[in-house]
């Protein structure tokens, strides 16, 4: 089978085309024929060498699925050849999705929901799984609550805001200007333009001076000693940025905050509640740019580039007739 190979710690141009064994699944594992796959901040991460302890080279990273069970290990009985499937790889746990097979334990494996194409499915696993993750399981966002959603045209960003409204929450997010009627169109009740106007001050006003109940981290910097300011009494910050400089949040104190670090966990469960999200039409990926396979080097110089002109997520085609409708690389 072809998939694209880390040989070493770098650049795009890290990455080789090449022709490597295709998986065998054992017990309790499905193979898939992957259709699609995307690219996400940590892919750059892992390939530039962030995390060079848990990545044995030579590697193949990637983390999202969409794509057909082609066979199951023995002591399956969830799924069987032909069905369509969604899911992150265990992150830093074996090989990724960059190839046009792999194998999973079939734990970690829901059913693609029927409505998205294996382009938006695999635009949604990791990223919707982190949202949920940050949102659900760690802040506890509740009904009447209001959330601040840093970066909400990125990747979890975008996501993130539709949850949010679907769990009944009012959504403030930065973003640049550009980006602007992108982000109303998902749900954002207030929209603030980072370049032109201190996002504290913007919340400040718009809750008169009573601050938002989450603030969710997906752009580092910062944030993490700015967010106490923005905070409600007893307000939660989760951040999914890893932040290697210490920050002073004695702001966080006064406000007697809680912090969430959020490395998302891969399971059935979170995929199960996004379908039921999609499948009522609560939630649906954005689909910003499609590169078929070999062009992965590509996809990656764009999304780590300042203004990419980027709304969502780069989808990658593995199987060539799934961008047949909306192909384009730049």
């Amino acid at each position: 089978m072809q998939a694209i190979v880390l040989n070493s710690f770098g650049g795009p141009e890290a990455f080789q085309l090449c022709e490597v064994t295709k998986p065998v699944p054992q017990a309790g594992q499905v193979l898939v024929r992957v259709h699609a796959t995307s690219i996400n901040p940590l892919d750059y991460q892992v390939r530039r060498g962030d995390y060079p302890g848990l990545v044995p080279l030579p590697a193949i990273t990637g983390h999202d699925v969409s794509g057909v069970v082609e066979t199951v290990g023995p002591g399956v009985t969830a799924f069987a050849p032909g069905d369509a499937v969604w899911y992150t790889p265990q992150i830093f746990d074996g090989a990724g999705s960059y190839a046009e097979y792999h194998v999973a334990a079939e734990s970690i494996v829901g059913k693609k929901p029927p409505s998205l194409s294996h382009l938006e499915a695999a635009s949604l696993t990791l990223v919707g799984g982190t949202a949920w993750e940050a949102l659900v399981v760690r802040a506890a966002l509740r009904v009447g609550e209001s959330v601040l959603i840093h970066g909400g045209a990125g990747g979890v960003g975008h996501v993130a805001i539709q949850l949010a409204k679907a769990m009944g929450a009012r959504v403030f997010t930065t973003v640049r200007a550009a980006n602007a009627s992108f982000v109303r169109g998902l749900g954002a009740d207030v929209v603030i333009d980072y370049e032109q106007e201190d996002y504290v001050d913007a919340v400040l006003r718009e809750t008169y001076g009573h601050g938002v109940d989450v603030v969710l981290d997906t752009i580092g910097g910062n944030t993490l000693s700015r967010s106490p300011d923005a905070l409600a009494q007893l307000g939660r910050v989760v951040s999914i940025v890893d932040i290697a400089q210490p920050q002073n949040l004695i702001q966080a104190w006064g406000k007697n905050a809680s912090y969430h670090m959020v490395f998302t966990r891969q399971n059935r469960g979170k995929l199960d509640e996004l379908s039921a999200l999609v499948e009522r039409g609560q939630l649906r990926p954005h689909v910003g740019a499609i590169y078929p396979l070999a062009d992965i080097p590509l996809a990656h110089a764009r999304l780590e580039s300042a203004n990419n002109g980027l709304q969502g997520k780069i989808a990658i085609a593995v199987v060539p007739a799934e961008a047949r409708f909306r192909y384009h690389s730049v």
